[in-house]
């Protein structure tokens, strides 16, 4: 659906996730980001696992039957890659010619990345410099690193989409512009997604820290429906109904909550892998994803981590029409990471 036309400068985000596709365009009006149209497919493709052509073709079509039906008026398009595919860590270098900076940079890179230097597109920024007692200027580096062979299926399906690809970025990075912001406080976002979900720890706006683990709202569903006998689309029907709260028989939310026990089994893993390298506080976690919509989930997730949660708005710095709200906030867990992307050259 359609909203807007302007002559400023549009960009598509888009997610392609192993459940869905979600698409935003974004428009720059008077400094100020303004929804110009959204898509979304409950489809996936798992050309990320796949080296089938057909599937990166299936996806690339997919994508251009939601680029049609959404009208959109750019081409020009920043992609995430999914969370559990790149491989990311902060380091410290010593003081060193800017010269020397690279190769330190690469040999570092070899201590962490399962697979040879050569098969990853290396990227990092630095985070912060710092002095130490001999009053040397010290680095704090943010690499992150994806299978090369992955870059080059994205650019094939945004070419057989008929669309430019402007930039590839961390899933990481598109929830903290859109969920966090300049918000300097250290907070972690949940991404709960359909089969994977991403527990990502942000210090000043930045993501530090991102861990995948295979639990999501299939594994919910899956779960419900064979507990109760019953087929997936009444399954994912009563989860949503009723969440973590009452039922009849109690039985919905117990099945529920021990998936979520292992998913926040997975928080604190994280949690206390951020403590090991890192003296800063975790502040609050911020819910989003297909599923952080589920019934008292937030308050669920207070009551054991002992840490302030709600749900993200990623819609807050966007301008769009009052008639909307109603189904964009329904919508806004899901396009968390989509918005995000478009969100990167417009502010």
């Amino acid at each position: 659906m359609k909203f807007f036309s302007f002559e400023e400068k549009s960009y598509l985000g888009i997610d392609l996730g192993r459940g869905s596709i979600k698409l935003v365009e974004l428009k720059d009006e008077k400094g100020k980001p303004r929804l110009v149209t959204y898509a979304y497919a409950e489809k996936g493709f798992d050309f990320v696992k796949s080296d089938s052509k057909s599937d990166m073709e299936s996806a690339a079509y997919l994508l251009k039957e939601l680029l049609q039906k959404s009208k959109a008026d750019t081409t020009q398009v920043i992609a995430s890659l999914p969370g559990f595919s790149v491989f990311s860590s902060v380091i410290n270098l010593p003081s060193m010619p800017e010269k020397d900076l690279i190769s330190a940079i690469h040999w570092e890179a070899k201590k962490f990345i399962p697979m040879p230097i050569e098969e990853v597109v290396l990227d990092w920024k630095t985070l912060k410099t710092f002095e130490d007692k001999k009053e040397e200027t010290n680095f704090k580096i943010l690499l992150t690193a994806a299978p090369r062979n992955l870059v080059k299926k994205y650019l094939e399906i945004f070419r057989i989409a008929g669309l430019e690809l402007l930039s590839l970025e961390t899933e990481s990075f598109a929830l903290s512009r859109s969920l966090v912001g300049n918000d300097p406080s250290t907070i972690m976002i949940c991404n709960l997604g359909a089969k994977v979900s991403d527990a990502v720890i942000v210090e000043k706006g930045i993501p530090v820290l991102n861990r995948s683990f295979n639990l999501g709202g299939e594994t919910i569903t899956n779960a419900i429906a064979s507990n109760l006998n019953i087929d997936y689309k009444r399954a994912e029907q009563f989860k949503m109904d009723i969440g973590l709260g009452s039922s009849a028989d109690g039985v919905i939310p117990k099945v529920i909550e021990e998936v979520l026990t292992s998913v926040i089994d997975e928080i604190d893993y994280t949690i206390d892998l951020y403590h090991n390298q890192s003296q800063g506080k975790i502040e609050k976690i911020i819910l989003t994803g297909g599923s952080a919509f589920l019934p008292n989930l937030a308050s669920y997730f207070s009551k054991v981590t002992n840490l302030t949660t709600i749900v993200g708005n990623p819609w807050s710095k966007i301008v769009y029409p009052l008639e909307l709200e109603p189904i964009l906030e329904e919508l806004g867990p899901r396009f968390s990471v989509s918005l995000g992307l478009a969100l990167r050259e417009l502010l």
